[in-house]
């Protein structure tokens, strides 16, 4: 994702922002959303998402994409960057079958250091409280000065 995306959404409270980067964002049908002070990430369901046929299944590449995604927008959502974070490392715990049907996460910043910054992230589909995956990532971050 552009960080330039972010520029017209900051300051706004609720809104759903298709990410429109021309590559890994609209490959995973990605939405950003606001609400009540929140910013998720949405991966609408598309049949070329499955990764397992039978039962159906999200692929487990695109929920870490779309986890991926959701850290580094809260990220430079927090901080109002100017320059993209980079990713160091990322984490990720499966715990159920992502069905076919839209994904949610929401990111967290953990810590926050000089260089690098701490973010958790859970998945989920119906209920919020039982998550389908749940992320650790550790991101760069670029300053600004």
């Amino acid at each position: 994702m552009i960080v330039g995306e972010f520029k017209p959404l900051l300051g706004k409270d609720d809104f759903d922002h298709e990410v429109c980067d021309g590559g890994y964002g609209e490959l995973l049908n990605l939405v950003l959303r606001r609400r009540a002070g929140r910013l998720s990430t949405v991966m609408k369901f598309d049949h070329d998402l499955i990764g397992s046929p039978l039962p159906p299944a999200l692929h487990g590449g695109a929920i870490a994409g779309m986890m991926e995604v959701a850290a580094y927008c809260q990220l430079i959502w927090d901080l109002e960057m100017s320059k993209s974070p980079k990713t160091v490392d990322m984490n990720i715990d499966y715990l159920r079958s992502g069905k076919p049907q839209d994904l949610f996460a929401e990111a967290e910043v953990v810590r926050m250091g000089r260089r690098f910054a701490n973010l958790h992230v859970t998945a989920w589909q119906d209920d919020r409280d039982k998550p389908i995956a749940k992320a650790h990532l550790h991101f760069l971050v670029i300053d600004d000065a």
